[in-house]
């Protein structure tokens, strides 16, 4: 099994999220209906993020195929994935995801899960050849980084659940896009942020990991945020404080691969991302430690153990199979 993303896997992944990402249906919803013109086809209410069974899972698999094709612009999906990209990825089309955006009650939509995904897909873009797209997108994601502006003061609290509305891992991809463009500004904001939710935290149990629909570790993203936004030094004492038992193996709960039961069942299917996350968190903090450290290696044995559990399970069940190739590609390359 690779560790590590080569061409042939990431030909392989392309391939999955090219089957899904134009899929309207099946399609979960995820907006207030203020009245009945309202109700509208996915196509309809999203032109370009309508496939891939929901709206943030859809915008993920078209970050993965531009870092795909970002990183290798010759494999054999490649041109299927410029053609979708000249196909869906308009100026029309983005006003018409800008207008969901921009209805009255649709102020949380997407918060905040939804609103690191598409930062991250700017990026992707800005670092690709070919600029037109991060252009085209540009108006939605001014949007999604008001967003941020605007709901990041009134945060009084992070949020620390495992799934969609985890705080740190919106930051974590929303840092990602600050630093793609430069915008210091934004960065400041994020890291400001991150330091008064999570500055004071120590000791951390990571009681409660995993719930039964986890896809991600509160404990692990929280670290990888802190470790994105902090300067070296500075997130080496706070880590130490955090998370001071790795080299004994504590504790426990995150250092064993979580146990799927059904695939079919998209709740308990969040288990394998869970898999996947935690083995791109474990790679990037082993990497911020020293090669002589002890905690580096078992770090990346960890990472080891969950990306031995989960890749295999990347495709099959349309439940898992719309999403979890993503997640994968963020743990092969940490």
């Amino acid at each position: 099994m690779t560790t590590t993303l080569d061409g042939e896997t990431a030909d392989r992944f392309a391939r999955i999220a090219l089957g899904h990402v134009e899929r309207e249906y099946p399609h979960k919803p995820g907006h207030v209906l203020a009245g009945e013109s309202d109700v509208q086809s996915p196509r309809e209410r999203h032109p370009v993020f309508f496939g891939s069974f929901d709206w943030h899972s859809c915008v993920h698999g078209y970050w993965m195929l531009v870092r795909l094709l970002n990183r290798f612009p010759d494999m054999p999906s490649a041109e299927a994935i410029r053609a979708l990209l000249n196909r869906r990825l308009t100026g029309e089309s983005i006003a018409g995801e800008c207008a969901t955006f921009d209805r009255p009650m649709n102020r949380g939509f997407e918060r905040s899960y939804g609103w690191g995904r598409l930062l991250k897909l700017a990026a992707e873009l800005e670092a690709a050849e070919d600029r037109r797209f991060a252009r085209s997108l540009r108006p939605l994601t001014d949007r999604i980084v008001g967003r941020f502006c605007e709901f990041l003061p009134l945060a009084t609290y992070p949020v620390r659940v495992g799934t969609h509305f985890n705080t740190a891992f919106a930051l974590r991809l929303a840092a990602d896009y600050g630093n793609a463009v430069g915008d210091e500004s934004f960065i400041d904001l994020l890291r400001m942020t991150a330091l008064r939710w999570y500055g004071p935290d120590e000791n951390c149990p990571a009681w409660g990991e995993p719930s039964g629909d986890d896809f991600l570790s509160s404990t692990l993203i929280e670290a990888e945020c802190m470790h994105r936004l902090l300067r070296a030094d500075d997130f080496g004492v706070w880590f130490g404080r955090f998370l001071p038992g790795p080299e004994s193996g504590e504790p426990k709960t995150l250092f064993s691969p979580a146990s799927v039961s059904d695939r079919s069942d998209g709740k308990i299917a969040h288990l394998d991302g869970l898999n996947l996350s935690r083995a791109w968190c474990w790679r990037s903090l082993a990497a911020s430690v020293a090669e002589t450290d002890a905690r580096r290696t078992i770090m990346n044995a960890a990472a080891e153990r969950h990306l031995e559990a989960a890749l295999p399970h990347v495709a099959g069940d349309y439940m898992g199979e719309h999403w979890l190739a993503s997640f994968a590609v963020l743990a092969l390359e940490a």
